[in-house]
């Protein structure tokens, strides 16, 4: 331990004339008898004093040393005189506490205080306390050794005590991240010694909590045991300690850490990975309780360099989610590029309800054609985030977060006002043209959590827009199992005389029967019907695929539906459909979602484009479509 420089005084100081035959002056203003007395007073009580003792002149060399000093090393005083008292109490040992003894010595520090090791004369070793500190009036030092070895027993005892789990006896959070912090640090200062490299297994156990409630307490704590055991096993066999040493830890409940230091790759790691899976698997018999469980893993290595331990335990703690995501009862190895998604994502969550208010988003619009006569019907609404650091992002971007955290309710009442306001526009600026229709899609979170019937009669009224020109998008799968409050919301929209259509027709359910009994007056085919009618080189269309489409148009037209097809993309598709009679089709054959200016030129050629789409040739291949 280095030595630290400490204040002036200390009851050593009192037995000072232990040196004034030496330094006759100490007693100058006493009378000589008197002065001969106080001299022998404190001779002998240096001499029969407990405290290792000893005078140090200012060269270093011992002038005297009590009896408890000499018997501490195992000689007689006298033998003591004019040896080094450096090298008697092992005081060169580190070059901080040498720096602060010279300066002692010359006068420079008035104390120094410091522990050290030393060996006792019957073989064991004792923890000691030195002080140095000046005699007064003389040039001399008083070196003194206090056996602290209790005291220092005591404090490993209950340091022990602080850093380790009670229950399973492994090392405890705060001591991991001792631990790991030290690996970090010693590894940027060492060349050549290790591999540069640090790996950890973070694990937690799967359906641990389950285990609590039905069983109780205690048998979950001896679970945590026998799991601990385990993994202390697996680390133990994997014979880490050829390379670098490894820590099993508990971090509390029912998570695990281990830790690898020096590891030589993440082979290393996915084999200890694998070690404690197959030894977790294996039933744990406790007191007539026999149990089964898994867990899941989360793999980080890599060099040292550069990392950080709160970096690590980030990863490590990302790469744990993945592996319950991802089923379970799996080790997962972090993935930078799965990572920098997540990261994306939740920068995307935390700033998605701020950009609705900042005016980030934008809307185009995708023309929905009449396949028959090529005429522009409507448009669907389809959003845009202009985010300013990631740029233009489309739905599938962003959508999935926004219904995650509610914000999809703010975003699409955005969506549904300016798309029905901008259909009025296009209306009111082309009054001689048939208005087009907008289409918007609606998440089922919409239907929930806000008034949806509410907020679209709102809009209508103060666009001016009429109901019949607005259609709403849902999914299948959210349409086919609605009830109650869902239910009611569609067929309040569809009395108001709002369009309903099921968007990705094909992908859910595909309970027609049940459309009966739904206000749905559209049904959007999902693109993976269409994408079968299309040539690939050296194939021909599949012939069922357009069987199925003309079986689900059929039915559709008897219940008194209109079918819209969606991701047209050549000439030949949209003659295959027209032959099957589709009604709707939007894709890039027509165009591909573009800004509102667009569309109001697309309505002013309304009638050249219908002229121009009426009977496309059968053939596939890039198309020019005169609404484009």
């Amino acid at each position: 331990m280095s030595g630290t420089p400490e204040g002036t005084g200390s009851a050593a100081d009192s037995i000072r004339s232990a040196v004034t035959e030496r330094h006759p002056a100490v007693s100058a203003t006493a009378s000589p008898p008197r002065a001969e007395a106080e001299r022998r007073d404190y001779r002998a009580a240096f001499n029969a004093a407990h405290l290792p003792m000893a005078v140090v002149d200012r060269d270093g060399y011992v002038v005297t040393a009590n009896q408890a000093f000499a018997g501490l090393l195992g000689a007689e005083p006298h033998e003591l005189a004019h040896q080094c008292a450096a090298d008697l109490v092992d005081l060169a040992a580190e070059a901080r506490t040498w720096a602060a003894y010279q300066e002692v010595l010359r006068g420079r520090q008035a104390r120094l205080r410091c522990t050290r090791r030393l060996k006792h004369p019957d073989g064991h070793s004792l923890w000691t306390e030195v002080t140095l500190g000046p005699v007064p009036g003389t040039g001399d030092v008083l070196l003194s050794v206090a056996d602290i070895s209790d005291r220092r027993d005591l404090q490993a005892r209950l340091r022990h005590l602080q850093m380790h789990d009670p229950v399973t006896r492994l090392p405890n959070r705060a001591l991991f991240f001792e631990r790991l912090s030290a690996a970090l640090e010693a590894s940027s200062y060492e060349y050549g010694g290790g591999t540069g490299r640090i790996g950890l297994c973070y694990l937690d156990l799967d359906g641990f909590k389950a285990v609590n409630d039905t069983l109780g307490h205690r048998v979950g704590d001896r679970l945590l045991t026998a799991v601990a055991a385990r993994l202390t096993q697996c680390a133990d066999q994997s014979g880490y300690g050829r390379t670098g040493g490894h820590l099993v830890a508990r971090l509390g409940g029912d998570e695990f850490a281990l830790l690898v230091e020096d590891s030589t790759g993440t082979e290393q790691l996915a084999d200890l990975a694998r070690s404690v899976l197959a030894a977790l698997q294996e039933p744990f018999d406790l007191a007539g309780q026999r149990l089964s469980v898994s867990a899941s893993i989360g793999v980080v290595e890599r060099a040292t360099a550069g990392t950080s331990a709160t970096g690590l335990m980030q990863a490590a703690d990302t790469t744990l989610y993945w592996a319950k995501a991802d089923g379970k009862a799996r080790w997962t190895l972090f993935d930078p590029e799965r990572n920098a998604h997540r990261m994306t994502r939740q920068a995307l969550s935390s700033t998605l309800r701020p950009a609705v208010e900042r005016g980030e988003f934008a809307l185009e619009y995708q023309p929905l054609v009449d396949l028959e006569s090529g005429a522009l019907r409507g448009v669907e609404a389809l959003v845009r985030w202009n985010h300013p650091q990631f740029g233009t992002l489309t739905p599938n971007r962003f959508i999935g977060i926004a219904e995650e955290d509610g914000s999809i309710v703010q975003l699409g009442r955005w969506v549904l006002r300016t798309a029905c306001r901008q259909a009025r526009r296009w209306q009111i600026e082309q009054p001689s043209d048939a208005p087009v229709f907008v289409s918007v899609n609606v998440a089922v979170r919409q239907v929930w959590d806000s008034d949806l019937v509410g907020d679209v009669a709102e809009i209508l009224a103060e666009t001016g827009l009429a109901p019949q020109l607005l259609q709403l998008e849902l999914t299948e799968s959210a349409v086919m199992g609605s009830a109650g409050r869902p239910l009611q919301a569609l067929q309040a929209l569809s009395d108001m005389g709002v369009r309903i259509a099921i968007d990705d027709f094909g992908t859910g359910y595909s309970n027609l029967a049940y459309l009966s009994r739904l206000p749905v007056s559209v049904l959007k085919l999902d693109g993976s019907f269409v994408r079968g009618f299309r040539y690939e080189e050296g194939t021909h269309p599949n012939p069922a695929d357009e069987t199925i489409v003309e079986a689900l148009v059929q039915l559709a037209h008897r219940l008194g539906l209109t079918v819209t097809a969606e991701c047209v993309e050549t000439a030949g598709q949209a003659a295959r459909l027209r032959r099957v009679g589709c009604d709707t089709g939007q894709g890039w054959l027509y165009s591909r979602a573009v800004p509102p200016d667009v569309i109001a030129r697309m309505i002013g050629r309304q009638a050249a484009g219908a002229a121009g789409a009426g009977a496309p040739a059968e053939q596939d291949g890039p198309a020019s479509h005169p609404l484009v």
